[in-house]
């Protein structure tokens, strides 16, 4: 397995010196946010592009994935993370998830990435019923599960408490309507945790959807606040058991964006005790990097 760290922590710095920071303390891998203030792919020239790349390069980084899924850029007043939503009742505003959905497509493909993440719908209101919640996510993201085909990136849907898809059963039902190899799972095992599935009984289940894992703890409370690994009430090594079993060799990428505040403080301390977990169970990681 390989382990990064999302770029999400740290708002306060400029990419290439995010990417220089996360390197430093031993990750091999970075989730680049798609999103002010790293790489909004509306606004990203080429210039800046070609930046990302070599400072990729210079500090032997690996891009794990490309989080689409927060967007403070659009500044919607309603929540700077959901909004605009797949679900929105205003065509309008799902248009702007729809197209920065395929622009962060493109992205990722010309910075070489092998995914995107995305929200699994958005939070439906209270003139929604769950079934149109569904329907419009599918008319939504159809047009850009063309995209991936295409471009051959990864479209991964994020289940996330309190919005259209919240757990594994809720997303298995949604998939039976998608019949696309490059539509799958970003398992974010703090979110499992805080809708009641615990990530570890999940894991073989979700196997054959799973691209991609994200790792953050959570309290006891099972409320939705990423904590660093460590500090909560996870079963990290049967997790990682669980994980290891079904021979998965991907990212486990820490995702930490509450931490924006002291990221690098958070960023160590979470590579120290993920190594130590991953050590305990057996599970070689791997120290590669990229060229």
């Amino acid at each position: 397995m390989k382990l990064a760290f999302s770029s999400n922590a740290y708002m306060h710095f400029s990419i290439e010196k995010t990417i220089e920071k996360i390197a430093s303390l031993g990750y091999t891998g970075i989730e680049i946010l798609a999103d002010v203030p790293h790489a909004w792919p509306a606004g990203l020239l080429e210039e800046r592009k070609q930046s990302i790349r070599d400072c990729l390069a210079k500090h032997r980084l690996t891009i794990s994935n490309v989080n689409a899924f927060m967007m403070n850029a659009v500044a919607d007043p309603r929540q700077p993370y959901w909004h605009p939503g797949w679900t929105d009742p205003d065509p309008n505003y799902r248009a702007i998830r729809r197209e920065h959905t395929k622009r962060a497509l493109a992205l990722a493909h010309e910075l070489g990435a092998p995914s995107i993440t995305t929200e699994p719908g958005g939070r439906l209101t209270s003139e929604q019923s769950r079934h149109q919640g569904m329907q419009i996510f599918y008319d939504e993201l159809m047009p850009c599960v063309e995209v991936a085909e295409k471009l051959h990136v990864n479209l991964l849907i994020e289940p996330e408490p309190d919005l259209l898809i919240e757990k594994f059963d809720q997303y298995l039902e949604f998939m039976t309507r998608v019949d696309s190899p490059r539509v799958g799972l970003n398992f974010d095992i703090g979110h499992a945790f805080c809708v009641g599935e615990d990530p570890q009984h999940w894991v073989a289940r979700m196997q054959p959807h799973t691209r991609h894992y994200h790792f953050e703890d959570i309290a006891d409370t099972r409320v939705h606040r990423h904590l660093i690994p460590g500090r909560g009430a996870i079963d990290f090594d049967a997790t990682l058991r669980a994980i290891a079993a079904t021979d998965y060799d991907g990212w486990l990428t820490v995702e930490l964006y509450p931490y924006i505040d002291s990221p690098d403080d958070a960023a160590r301390e979470a590579h120290a005790y993920m190594t130590s977990r991953l050590a305990k169970v057996g599970i070689q990681l791997d120290a590669g990097r990229s060229s």
